[in-house]
């Protein structure tokens, strides 16, 4: 064969690519809480986060998509301490959700225009000033963790590195450092609020960010809490989830109308029975597995559909055990409806009343449209940042998530919570709950809480709360209220 002349030496494309580089904006805008103008900026974009390499230095590795409003100081007064002004991180969970809930529902200046009670309005959709924000207690930065919002790995880098327990507690945390130095608030006291799986990464990065960063935090608030994973998992041999989520079960019957007279008529009571039944004759009934007598097993069957609402002969055909999907199809499957997982206040249409679990949560479609197209508009009108890249609000690109860390275990933040508390005797939790939430259940949180093992000394640094809604109670706006005065108090340290 002829000779053939080698091939040109490949140029290497990841050296040839420009270096990333940030992309900030900043607005400034007023709001009115409690009858006083408050002036603040708004700063928007996405800083590099890198990582430290032994042969290139500091190398770019993902671009973190960031919104953070700060309380201009008054005219006059030049720049305002930081130690002056609390700041806390915000963000979702998912895994693969932006933090466009928190910000845009609960704590943000603007907020998602819904009917009183949570209720879809019809589109084109709109934001109104947020008289419940959170901006006039301490400044505020949402946080969208890699391939959420805007956030991705930078070019040459893959997505996929920061999809998984370990990694994505890093790079937020990372992320957080590189903030309050950026931005000079290592002397400002400091929270995390974290919501749904935005709640196991709180509960990490507290751990995270005091042992590797000395980054100690005044306080942590948990909306809609799983930092147990076995109190959720509807497992073969896992009867505890069974126990946990009853009570709400109860909460979601009593809503619908489908409890006996003396239950309809007092929610509290209600409640308060399916807590001493769950975790009494029930939770000893379950241990008994196929060992319980068949009289014992009649009984359990009976009051099991006394606080959920359900047939007795359909309790009898799931073992005793009805799991989450099951239950939202069948409560209303007289009346061709589901109920749903983040709210049971909600209902929606499936195509037919016969299968086992419904075909979308209802719950989450009321808010989907509200959420991402507003926030859309708003990013880029009110906030001025452009971007062509799809703004990802729930990303299945995250999946399949890794929990290498935990093979053949179940996840527990709790744990890390509770080391964290014990080196840090000023850190304190809030945690909010709600009655109607099938997707992190008011019980299996209590639950979680009442096993941490926490120091007697330390207890008293945990503050729990309950409100009349779902996982996101914020979109009812009684439950809004009460949460915004909640919040308040615990920052202010009452």
């Amino acid at each position: 064969m002829p000779n053939q002349s080698p091939e040109p030496e490949k140029q290497d494309e990841k050296a040839a690519l420009p270096p990333p580089q940030d992309a900030i904006t900043q607005t400034r805008h007023t709001i009115t809480l409690g009858g006083e103008t408050l002036h603040y900026t708004a700063t928007t974009g996405r800083i590099i986060l890198k990582a430290e390499d032994e042969k290139e230095g500091e190398k770019p590795k993902a671009a973190i998509f960031f919104v953070a409003y700060t309380l201009d100081p008054p005219e006059g007064t030049g720049a305002a301490d930081p130690a002056s002004r609390p700041i806390a991180f915000s963000f979702n969970g998912g895994p693969g959700s932006s933090s466009v809930w928190l910000h845009m529902g609960l704590l943000g200046p603007r907020r998602v225009a819904l009917e009183h009670d949570g209720r879809l309005l019809p589109p084109p959709y709109r934001l109104v000033d947020n008289d419940f924000c959170l901006l006039d207690k301490c400044d505020l930065v949402f946080i969208d963790p890699v391939t959420t919002g805007f956030s991705r790995a930078v070019p040459g880098e893959k997505d996929k590195q920061f999809h998984g327990f370990k990694p994505d507690i890093e790079s937020v945390g990372d992320f957080i450092r590189l903030y309050v130095s950026r931005y000079h608030r290592w002397g400002s006291p400091r929270y995390l609020i974290g919501e749904s799986y935005g709640t196991t990464r709180a509960a990490g990065l507290a751990g995270y960010l005091q042992e590797r960063h000395g980054f100690y935090l005044n306080g942590i608030i948990l909306v809609s809490v799983v930092l147990n994973f076995l109190t959720l998992e509807f497992d073969p041999g896992n009867d505890l989830p069974f126990l946990l989520f009853l009570p709400t079960y109860t909460a979601t019957a009593h809503y619908h109308n489908k409890l006996a007279p003396e239950l309809q008529a007092d929610l509290g009571r209600a409640l308060a029975e399916a807590e001493a039944f769950a975790l009494g004759d029930y939770a000893t009934a379950l241990l008994q597995g196929d060992a319980l007598p068949a009289a014992q097993q009649a009984d359990i069957a009976a009051r099991l559909a006394r606080y959920t609402g359900l047939a007795v002969a359909y309790i009898e055909s799931t073992n005793l055990r009805v799991n989450i999907h099951r239950f939202v199809k069948e409560l209303l499957r007289d009346q061709r409806r589901t109920v749903g997982r983040l709210d049971s206040r909600f209902t929606g249409i499936d195509r037919d009343a016969a299968g086992e679990g419904h075909e979308y949560d209802p719950s989450y479609a009321i808010i989907q449209g509200a959420y991402g197209g507003t926030f859309n508009d708003y990013v880029r009108r009110e906030l001025g940042f452009a971007s062509d890249l799809p703004y990802e609000i729930i990303s299945e690109r995250v999946h399949p998530w890794s929990f290498a860390d935990h093979e053949n275990a179940y996840v527990n933040t709790g744990e890390t919570l509770r080391k964290a508390m014990s080196m840090n005797p000023h850190l304190r939790v809030f945690v909010a709950n709600g009655y109607y939430d099938l997707a992190t259940p008011y019980l299996a949180t209590r639950y979680t809480f009442d096993h941490l093992e926490l120091d007697p000394e330390r207890r008293g640094n945990v503050v729990m709360r309950h409100y009349e809604a779902g996982h996101m109670m914020y979109i009812h706006e009684p439950s809004l209220g009460e949460l915004k005065g909640d919040l308040d108090g615990f920052i202010d340290g009452e």
